[in-house]
Parts: structure tokens; C-alpha cells; sequence
């Protein structure tokens, strides 16, 4: 058989050596490392992403602009403040905002202003 014949047994196995010339995947020197170590802080998103989303969305908002609406749908959702999260949902309908939403945006916002619909109602 030739090896060229690419048969299914024609497996050419890797040197077991380990590339000794692999680029550093960090590109930070430890210095750099540290020092945004130093200064990190994380994001905690306690309720109040829909006070920071700037409204109406435009045709030309971008896929974070989207995503950060859609987050602050489910945050009101998750700290049940359904009332808000009508509000909101309703000025996205009324100031043109859904146009800049694409169709699974969409259908997300409507599957939650259904469950608060259905939330306040069963409180009621």
C-alpha cells in the first residue's frame, strides 16, 4: 500500500515532544497582571439595569444595546417587579424601540410580558 492512497489505517501520528517554541498565550507580563488584579472589581447587576439602558433604541443599535434590554426584562422579572417590567416593555412598544429588536428579541420580550401579565394577575 502507498501512503499517498489516503486508505483509512493511513494515520500519521504527532511528535511526542512538546513545541518548545509556543507563544505566550497571556501576552501580560505578571506587573500588568497584578496590577488589574489590584484593581478589579465585579459587576453586580442588583435591579437596576433598566435605569442605565438609554431608550429609544435606534435602527442601528447594536447586538450589546439589544442584549442589555433584553437583561433588564429579565431582571425586573427575576426580582419581581412585574409592574416595571410592563413599563418598560410597554415604552419599548410605543417609542419604536422593538423596530432596532430582532425576531428572538421579540419573541422574548412578549414570553415575558406574558408571564408578568400572568404573575400580577395570580397575585391579585
Amino acid at each position: 500500500m502507498d501512503d499517498e492512497d489516503g486508505d483509512i489505517l493511513n494515520i500519521q501520528l504527532s511528535d511526542t515532544e512538546v513545541d518548545e517554541n509556543k507563544a505566550d498565550r497571556t501576552g501580560q507580563t505578571e506587573a500588568d497582571f497584578q496590577a488589574v488584579k489590584r484593581d478589579y472589581r465585579a459587576k453586580v447587576e442588583n435591579g437596576h439595569i433598566h435605569k442605565h439602558i438609554k431608550l429609544p433604541l435606534g435602527p442601528a443599535a447594536t447586538k450589546q444595546h439589544v442584549q442589555q434590554v433584553l437583561h433588564a426584562v429579565e431582571e425586573l422579572y427575576f426580582f419581581r417587579h412585574f409592574r416595571d417590567a410592563l413599563n418598560l416593555i410597554k415604552s419599548l412598544q410605543s417609542d419604536g424601540s422593538h423596530q432596532a429588536l430582532d425576531s428572538h428579541a421579540c419573541k422574548l420580550i412578549l414570553c415575558y410580558e406574558r408571564k408578568c401579565i400572568h404573575k400580577l394577575n395570580a397575585s391579585s
